[in-house]
């Protein structure tokens, strides 16, 4: 188990199970990372199909870059800006084309303002605000902002408003006028900086793009993502593509199953989130684990590796595997069983936390939270469905890009 990175720009404290696979690869096994959180309002109906919805290809992969990411166009003329996809946060912002600080794109791929600042009277910035925290003397002043992450750092700007041209999937092209922070100062941890202008927010504040888009009525408050193994996926707003069957909802707690056993690991809320790379569970939880592990691994070809000293603990096995697959002849399945959602489970296969990696980050704490990251949110359409406070998901078919009627879904 390992205090560790992601390989990408994602720096979160990593409880990571590391296997030594030869000397010249290994793999992580990693319970992480970070999602909105789930409510305990309970809906049991289906989702209504009221609104279009807008859906786009995604880029990235777990490993080796560590994120996934959207190209979204902004203004008149339309500019393209590659944004990392963060379901556990608000507000969308690009680096500005201003005095900037942190900025690592070249200055033609920066967003440039025009006459377009949010002024402090907007109900955006009043909303975006808490009444104790506003950074406004008079009403005409511009609406700054600083949006600050557990993993990976902070920005710092302006909001402003522009044009969004979206394709909806009832055929109708707009170009909604949504507001987004301009920034000007970015602050990363860990060394490697991200090769993203910014961060579109998932989330369901009234600043996120979501929930600006169900205000003007061209969208349900539904969010979802299809990230695929193979590297690239989908994102939808809106609900056409959720299926009517086959998506399950949970709400936390949680309790973890090892090799299809109950074990002493219950009572976890979990957060969903699509801006960490892997899954994180808090250190009585992750301790928990180690020991099952260890156990488990009794007998077998494998022994603790010392030549590693990044990480506290490894194992390395007789022969180097060639493919993460290989290791289901060592490593046992794990799952979480939501205990309010019938005893639901999210399977955890060693796929889901088994990565290979040749490099180890400095760890940023995230103090007692349980995270499900990117690499168990894979090859499944993850759904969060802010209208009715839950998240859900379904099998999918994320290597290719749906409309309503083509989504591959497997009903249950």
């Amino acid at each position: 188990m390992a205090l560790g990175g992601d390989g990408g720009r994602r720096h979160t404290t990593a409880l990571i199970v590391r296997v030594i696979l030869g000397l010249s690869a290994s793999f992580l096994f990693c319970f992480s990372a970070a999602n909105q959180p789930c409510t305990n309002r309970k809906s049991s109906s289906p989702l209504v199909h009221l609104a279009s919805s807008a859906v786009f290809p995604l880029q990235g992969n777990v490993y080796p870059l560590g994120y996934y990411s959207v190209s979204l166009n902004i203004g008149r003329p339309a500019k393209i800006f590659e944004l990392d996809i963060d379901s556990g946060s608000d507000l969308t912002w690009v680096q500005c084309d201003a005095p900037c600080r942190g900025c690592t794109k070249p200055r033609e791929h920066l967003y440039r303002p025009n006459n377009n600042l949010l002024q402090c009277e907007d109900p955006l910035c009043t909303t975006f605000h808490s009444p104790a925290s506003h950074p406004c003397e008079t009403t005409d002043d511009q609406c700054d902002y600083e949006v600050k992450y557990a993993d990976h750092g902070s920005s710092l700007g302006v909001l402003v408003k522009d044009y969004f041209p979206l394709k909806f999937t009832n055929g109708s092209l707009l170009s909604p006028h949504l507001a987004f922070g301009c920034g000007y100062d970015q602050k990363y941890f860990g060394p490697v900086t991200p090769a993203t202008a910014g961060v579109i927010g998932l989330g369901n504040r009234k600043v996120s793009i979501l929930s600006q888009l169900s205000h003007l009525g061209l969208a349900r408050n539904v969010v979802g993502h299809s990230l695929s193994g193979q590297g690239g996926g989908f994102l939808f707003f809106g609900d056409d593509l959720v299926p009517s069957l086959g998506s399950i909802f949970v709400h936390p707690p949680a309790e973890l199953v090892f090799d299809g056993k109950a074990t002493s690991v219950k009572g976890l809320n979990m957060i969903f989130d699509s801006g960490s790379s892997y899954t994180y569970f808090n250190s009585q939880a992750y301790q928990a684990i180690v020991t099952l592990v260890r156990n488990d691994l009794k007998g077998k070809p494998l022994k603790d590796a010392t030549e590693d000293q990044s990480l506290p603990i490894c194992w390395k096995g007789r022969k180097p595997f060639k493919f993460v697959p290989d290791a289901k002849n060592y490593f046992k399945p794990s799952a979480l069983s939501f205990t309010n959602a019938k005893n639901v489970q999210l399977q955890l296969s060693p796929e889901a936390y088994l990565i290979v990696t040749v490099k180890t980050w400095p760890e940023v704490g995230l103090g007692n939270l349980n995270i499900i990251g990117d690499i168990t949110l894979q090859d499944k359409m993850l759904i969060y469905d802010n209208e009715n406070q839950r998240i859900g998901w379904a099998p999918a078919n994320c290597n290719t890009l749906p409309n309503s009627r083509t989504v591959a879904i497997i009903a249950r």
